[in-house]
């Protein structure tokens, strides 16, 4: 059975009916061919998004990873608690860092205040290098509440799916897993690095899991190429 077809985003651009006090017509005009091309962008992005979940079963995952949470050791299919789907980001604070990356530091501090609600849908957990000891007093230090944080023990998690580099350095990676009939699978992973980055930008996922750029990029100073989060400010 065929989907119904969709209305051209030009005429539902055409139908919004906004308009803002004393803007021109020539505003108007660019506004609403803006309008058009947000629709279009909603829609790639489901198409994107459908995609993504037709993807065929991933590798089975049958790896020894170690873990120490706030409430002591685990394995990885603890991280799953009652879910069926795990979505696990590696902290670039590695054991070597007395301080962690201030961009996954602005990215995080974000996930916490949506971690509640996203745990309601699916597991949700964030693995580092550093001990236990110091990513809690850092996760006082900001505030955070709801993070479920965790040291990768013996780093073979961290090792096995993009969370160091072959220099030995950290990296940031995102991995989504499944647990289907008792299977634990890979599901997906964020995969755009420097090597598929557009010139003039930073390596970058689509959509953006930082919610920081999302908003910047709605503003007439946008994103900037020289400006990053820090972890203090003056």
């Amino acid at each position: 059975m065929s989907a119904t077809p969709l209305v051209p985003a030009t005429e539902l651009a055409a139908r919004s009916g906004v308009a803002i006090p004393g803007e021109s017509a020539e505003y108007r005009k660019a506004r609403t061919a803006l309008l058009a091309e947000e629709i279009e962008l909603r829609r790639h992005i489901e198409r994107v998004a459908a995609q993504r979940r037709a993807l065929p079963p991933g590798p089975t995952i049958d790896g020894n990873y170690r873990f120490e949470g706030e409430r002591g050791p685990v394995d990885f299919a603890d991280l799953f608690g009652d879910k069926q789907t795990l979505l696990v980001y590696s902290y670039m604070f590695g054991a070597k860092r007395e301080r962690p990356c201030p961009m996954c530091t602005s990215l995080l501090g974000a996930w916490d205040g949506e971690a509640r609600d996203i745990q309601q849908r699916v597991a949700l957990a964030v693995i580092a290098g550093a001990p236990i000891g110091r990513l809690l007093a850092f996760k006082q230090e900001r505030g955070w509440r709801d993070l479920p944080l965790y040291t990768d023990l013996n780093g073979d998690y961290t090792r096995d799916f993009r969370g160091i580099a072959p220099d030995g350095s950290d990296m940031p990676s995102l991995n989504v897993f499944t647990r289907r009939d008792g299977t634990i699978r890979h599901f997906w992973s964020e995969e755009m690095s420097i090597a598929t980055a557009d010139p003039g930008q930073d390596p970058r996922g689509a959509p953006d899991p930082m919610p920081i750029w999302t908003l910047l990029d709605m503003t007439p100073e946008g994103r900037g190429k020289d400006w990053y989060p820090k972890l203090q400010y003056d």
